[in-house]
Order: C-alpha cells, then sequence, then structure tokens
C-alpha cells in the first residue's frame, strides 16, 4: 500500500470510506484539519470517515548504496559540496541586493534634494515676480505688488460663466445665419477696394468692432488709433506709453496691451483704466463671451483675468512656457492657450485647473473658435497650413494649406469662413455644411500681418506689414 499523498509505504495506514484511498494518518489529519476534503476526490470527508488499517510492521531495507563507509563517506561529500555552492549562491545574492538598495537609496536621496532645491528656487522666482512692477510710463502709480496664484474667480463671476455657457450653449445649434450675411460668391469677389497710408510701423495686430466701422491698432512708437474704415482717417488717437503688441474691443472701448506688461482701457480716446502687471510683453488679450471678464497673457509664462466691473485682477495661472496666444471657447467655460513649445493648454474658466494639453508640430501663432463650438483653428510657426480640430476629438480633423506662413486665422460669427493673413497673402477658406466639403473662395496677395472681418463679413480688413490698412470687398 501506498500513500495517496506522499507516494510512500504508510506507517499508520487509514482509508477513507467514500473514496477508498489509502492515506498517512498524520498527512491525512493535518490535511483535513484546513480543507475538510479529500485531497485526491475533493469530496467532502472528516476524521469520522476514516478507517484505520491494519498492517505489519516492516523494516525497510537500507539503500544498497549507503551500506559501507566509503559510500556514506561519498554520500556526505556530495551533500556538503551543495551546501557550500547553496551558501556562496546566497551571500552572492546578498550583497548584489545590497548594493541596488543602496543605489536606490541615493538615487531617492538625491531626487529628494533636488525637488526641495527647485520648490525652493520656484518659491523666491515666485516671491521676486510678486513684487516686480513695470518702470516707465506703463507702470502702476502705487506700484502695489500683484497676488500670486489666486487662481478661482470669486463666486459671482463663476455662476455669470455658468450662466453664459448654458444660454449660449442651449442656443448656438438653433442659430440661423443672419440676415444679409455674406455668401461664397460674395467672398470670391472679394478685391483690394482702399488702403492707408501707413500709420503705424510694427503694428502686429488689428481689431473691428461690432459695427464693422472702426478699426483699432497701434505701432512700436507707443502709439494706437481708433481709426473710421468709411471715412479713411484717424478718429482718436491712443497715447499707451509702450510699443503696442495687441488690441481688441470691448463693446465701444477700446482695450489695448503693451510690452511694458499692462492692458490699458479707452473710451472716445481718454483713458479709462490700466490693468495687468506682467513681467514682460502682453503677447495675447481674449475677452469672454460674456463681456465681464478680460484674459491677457504674456511672455511671462502666466495668464490673468480681470472683472471689467470693477478693474481688478482676479485671478491667474502659471503656465509651463512662454504663451503666445489665448482665447475663450466661445461658450466661455475653458480658456485656451498656445505655447512657444508647441503646446496648446486648456484651463478651466472658474478654477483655473489644467484640463488637457493638446501637442502640436511647432510653437503656437494663433488660436481661432468657431462658432459651432466644437472646431478651433490652430495656426503654427513657420507652418504653410492651418489645422482644424474637434475639440471632442481633441485632435485635427482637417489640415488647409494656404501656400505661404501664416499670421493669424480669424473665424467669422457663422463658421462657414477662415481668413487667414500671412507674409504672402489673405485667403479665406470656406466650409460647406451640405456637401462637408472645403474650399478656397478667394486669395490675394495682400502681404498682411493681422485680419479681420468687417460687418456681416462682407469685408476683410488687413493690416500690412508697413502699419497701414488695406480693405477687401466686392466690387
Amino acid at each position: 500500500m501506498l500513500c495517496a499523498i506522499s507516494g510512500e509505504a504508510p506507517q499508520v495506514p487509514v482509508a477513507s470510506r467514500k473514496s477508498g484511498n489509502v492515506f498517512e494518518k498524520r498527512l491525512i489529519e493535518a490535511h483535513l484539519a484546513e480543507h475538510h476534503t479529500d485531497p485526491v476526490t475533493g469530496e467532502d470527508l472528516s476524521v469520522e470517515d476514516l478507517i484505520e488499517l491494519k498492517s505489519p510492521r516492516i523494516v525497510n531495507p537500507r539503500p544498497p548504496n549507503l551500506t559501507s563507509i566509503p559510500s556514506l563517506l561519498s554520500a556526505f561529500q556530495n551533500e556538503w559540496d551543495a551546501i557550500v555552492l547553496e551558501t556562496f549562491t546566497l551571500k552572492q545574492q546578498l550583497a548584489q541586493t545590497r548594493q541596488e538598495l543602496s543605489t536606490a537609496l541615493y538615487q531617492n536621496d538625491a531626487a529628494t534634494r533636488v525637488i526641495a532645491r527647485l520648490t525652493r528656487e520656484r518659491d523666491e522666482a515666485r516671491e521676486a515676480l510678486s513684487n516686480v512692477t513695470v518702470t516707465g510710463k506703463g507702470a502702476a502709480a502705487n506700484g502695489d505688488a500683484m497676488q500670486v496664484d489666486g487662481q478661482a474667480l470669486p463666486e459671482e463671476l463663476a455662476t455669470m460663466v455658468d450662466e453664459t455657457q448654458q444660454q449660449l450653449f442651449a442656443t448656438r445649434r438653433k442659430r440661423p445665419i443672419p440676415e444679409g450675411w455674406a455668401t461664397g460668391d460674395d467672398i470670391t469677389a472679394f478685391d483690394v477696394t482702399t488702403s492707408s497710408e501707413p500709420l503705424y510701423p510694427g503694428s502686429s495686430a488689428v481689431s473691428v468692432d461690432q459695427t464693422g466701422g472702426l478699426a483699432l491698432f497701434g505701432g512700436t512708437d507707443g502709439v494706437a488709433s481708433v481709426y473710421s474704415i468709411s471715412q479713411q482717417k484717424v478718429v482718436h488717437t491712443l497715447k499707451c506709453g509702450a510699443p503696442v503688441t495687441t488690441a481688441t474691443w470691448w463693446e465701444s472701448k477700446a482695450v489695448v496691451a503693451t510690452s511694458a506688461g499692462v492692458v490699458k482701457i479707452f473710451e472716445n480716446g481718454e483713458e479709462l483704466a490700466q490693468m495687468g502687471s506682467h513681467a514682460g510683453a502682453v503677447t495675447s488679450i481674449s475677452l469672454h463671451p460674456s463681456g465681464a471678464i478680460l484674459a491677457s497673457a504674456g511672455a511671462d509664462k502666466r495668464f490673468m483675468f480681470y472683472d471689467l466691473s470693477t478693474f481688478e485682477s482676479v485671478s491667474q495661472v502659471y503656465t509651463e512656457a512662454e504663451i503666445t496666444c489665448c482665447a475663450f471657447h466661445v461658450d466661455g467655460m475653458l480658456f485656451f492657450t498656445g505655447g512657444l513649445d508647441g503646446n496648446i493648454r486648456i484651463f478651466d474658466v472658474k478654477t483655473g485647473a489644467s484640463m488637457a494639453v493638446l501637442e502640436t508640430s511647432g510653437p503656437v501663432r494663433a488660436i481661432s473658435f468657431s462658432e459651432n463650438g466644437t472646431w478651433f483653428a490652430v495656426a503654427e510657426k513657420g507652418s504653410n497650413s492651418v489645422s482644424v480640430w474637434d475639440l471632442r476629438k481633441q485632435a485635427p480633423i482637417k489640415v488647409l494649406d494656404v501656400g505661404g506662413p501664416i499670421d493669424s486665422i480669424h473665424w467669422d460669427y457663422t463658421g462657414q469662413f477662415l481668413a487667414t493673413a500671412g507674409p504672402g497673402s489673405v485667403s479665406v477658406q470656406q466650409y460647406t455644411k451640405a456637401s462637408k466639403s472645403w474650399s478656397e473662395p478667394v486669395r490675394k496677395a495682400v502681404p498682411a500681418r493681422d485680419v479681420a472681418w468687417g460687418a456681416s463679413a462682407l469685408s476683410l480688413v488687413a493690416l500690412t506689414p508697413e502699419g497701414g490698412l488695406s480693405v477687401l470687398s466686392a466690387a
């Protein structure tokens, strides 16, 4: 008889009443104490189900190889050699483990020291930046230090952001094309109808008000102007105190950003307010769809939100790269920045929290949102094409080749036409929803640094490299 567990002859054999298998008593009892099952069949089994078998005691003979002194010495020698080899292997593994542990502890200590040093340097840099004030005419009169990392918006502004998003999102899909809006045929007939003399050399941005009759732009001499397109003359001259980097409209008020790191607001030619304290040039500004919040982004890797009811900074967020452009989403819940490192960063407007990072192939030159709420166009520095991205997929869905470098892009209000401007030409890309196709109704060899749509998209206002304006419209 052989034990079903050990495979050897049992000293105290027992058999199972259920399966009839034979076991060594001490082995099966130990098994039943833990598992309560037959180790062979898996059936339930208890000690009471075991029957002790009677068998004569048999002395097992010694193995033939251990019946002499030389064979015993040989067995002992083999056992000793095995033990020595195992001990050597264990010592070798122990030494290797100690070495790996020492290296890991050293790396951990070094990483901790680096993190501590970087944290200290970051805190010192932020502290120094918080006390920076821009000198010269653009400096704040009181020299107050800015607040650092106040990311979340005040409750009343956060509520306003929610209300604006709900209102715009609910009506966006049902919004009809306004009566009298330009068609593809109108765009095809565009040509240069009027041009102004160079006014502000070095100008890089132009903005047209809601009426389409006034253009706002400025130059490196620290002067901006409100220019009447129909009268072809300057209506108001705005003294900005530093080279103008970008501009936009807030209702009927002119908003101008400068290389001194400040944003100025003018009304009827008079300075109404000054905001911001960027440690460097303001590279981009954007107005929230509600008209209650203005954003400025700068070369100091941060953007700031301002409450336009008080002209105070209410939030600012640091990013990982110099910001080259920025824009609010058309529903107002998200804020996009384009970086010199080629990344588009998406932030929650209410909290300032980072939502996503989208990678492009080069420094981001411009971002513009379509009014459909899901598409946005991206121009990269040095690229001859515009990428149209789908916000839902967070990936490009169309690449439009415009035949030359691009400095500026702007969708029209209906999301049908995308205007591009560059040193080689001004062009318009048209999307036809019915056929889901793209076309290029017009491309004119008009060098431009920026472009803006006129009233009802019936004209384009191009900012020339010499600092003048060229108006393209149907003859």
